[in-house]
């Protein structure tokens, strides 16, 4: 096996018809903001459950979008989290505001409700930023209501849980506003990079439109600050459109493949996650142990690769460390010592989820 995720494989049964729909745009001679991306931004917000879309270059410009168009800024504080590769805190420092760090639950790696209940009770919140990690959703129903109470508005980070739902209502649909990334190896991933909003507020939504193409009303015309150049291309939004359809069989199957590791791996030194149902699309199958340099190495020499997604708190970042220097979140820290990320892709046999678990039930730390 080569990758955690491999692409080829990903691609291969679909090509033809990436090939016909890259066609298609080439003949038309539009590739910039055309039919394609106003049909998959249609499609999409349908698939999501929400009234608009707007999509984008990447899924880290869709977080500093949001925020902007939540005016947040200099003077703002957005809570969030710090074990999730560190993409909502460069969007939240990118404009100015200041991350606030909430620790998150050892089971499920997800943001911790109590210490969002407290964080709101003794500061002052403009914005919380949820992050559906791994393919698991947040407690968002209780987040959103706790937000809803103290007036403080919900951004909903999916960037790695495209399809997931609770009680049928997917996520990005739950607060404000929804960010996703379609980077290739993401559960709806294009050909190169990519991102989109959804929302079902139309103000939210004609503030991202704007500020995603240099802050203008009018060709020319910038009335709107802080916009940039950010936008999905004709061909990303074709290719987009061939996969959107199958993004929910493809997800069943990652749920079963990690259903198959959870049955199966029984370790005293390894914790898996909990079997789960549609709240989880299975973006990653993320396990812990405190002994994650010997497993990784062990899984290395028989020909089993393995990623850590996250091993740096954000607030432990070179980059912005010296902002943070009295932060710190037992859990957070802990985990990024011990996640430990397996294969897990649609296109995965059966037999090679079992030789998986057999080599890692097999380890003698």
């Amino acid at each position: 096996m080569k990758a955690i995720n491999d692409l080829n494989r990903h691609i291969k049964p679909i090509a033809s018809a990436i090939e016909q729909a890259v066609s298609r745009v080439i003949a038309s001679g539009w590739f910039v903001l055309g039919p394609e991306v106003s049909a998959f931004e249609q499609e999409f917000a349908t698939y999501c459950g929400s009234e608009h879309c707007v999509s984008l270059a990447n899924g880290t410009d869709a977080l500093e979008l949001a925020l902007r168009a939540l005016n947040i800024g200099k003077n703002s504080n957005v809570l969030t989290v710090a074990n999730a590769g560190m993409y909502s805190s460069a969007a939240i420092l990118a404009t100015g505001a200041t991350p606030v760090y909430a620790d998150v639950r050892f089971d499920t790696c997800l943001i911790d409700v109590a210490d969002v209940t407290r964080l709101v009770s003794e500061l002052k919140i403009d914005a919380i930023v949820v992050t559906h990690l791994y393919g698991l959703m947040a407690d968002i129903v209780q987040i959103v209501q706790l937000a809803k109470n103290k007036n403080i508005p919900v951004i909903e980070d999916c960037a790695q849980s495209h399809g997931a739902m609770i009680n049928g209502k997917k996520a990005g649909a739950f607060g404000e506003i929804g960010c996703f990334s379609f980077y290739p190896t993401k559960n709806l991933g294009a050909l190169g990079d990519g991102g989109a909003v959804v929302t079902n507020h139309i103000d939210l939504n004609e503030q991202v439109r704007q500020l995603r193409q240099y802050g203008w009303s009018s060709k020319y015309r910038a009335t709107l600050a802080g916009g940039c150049n950010s936008r999905l291309d004709e061909m990303q939004a074709a290719v987009l459109r061939v996969m959107l359809p199958l993004l929910d069989k493809w997800n069943a199957r990652r749920r079963e493949i990690a259903t198959r590791y959870t049955n199966g791996i029984r370790h005293t030194k390894i914790a898996t996650p909990a079997l789960h149902g549609e709240e989880y699309v299975a973006h990653l199958y993320v396990i812990k142990t405190p002994e994650r340099d010997s497993l990784r190495q062990y899984l290395t020499e028989a020909g089993i690769p393995s990623d850590v997604h996250y091993p740096i708190p954000d607030y432990r970042q070179p980059c912005c460390s010296h902002l943070f220097t009295d932060v710190n979140k037992p859990i957070t820290e802990q985990l990024c010592t011990e996640v430990f990320t397996l294969p897990c892709f649609p296109e995965m046999t059966d037999a090679e989820v079992d030789m998986i678990v057999y080599r890692i039930n097999a380890w003698k730390q």
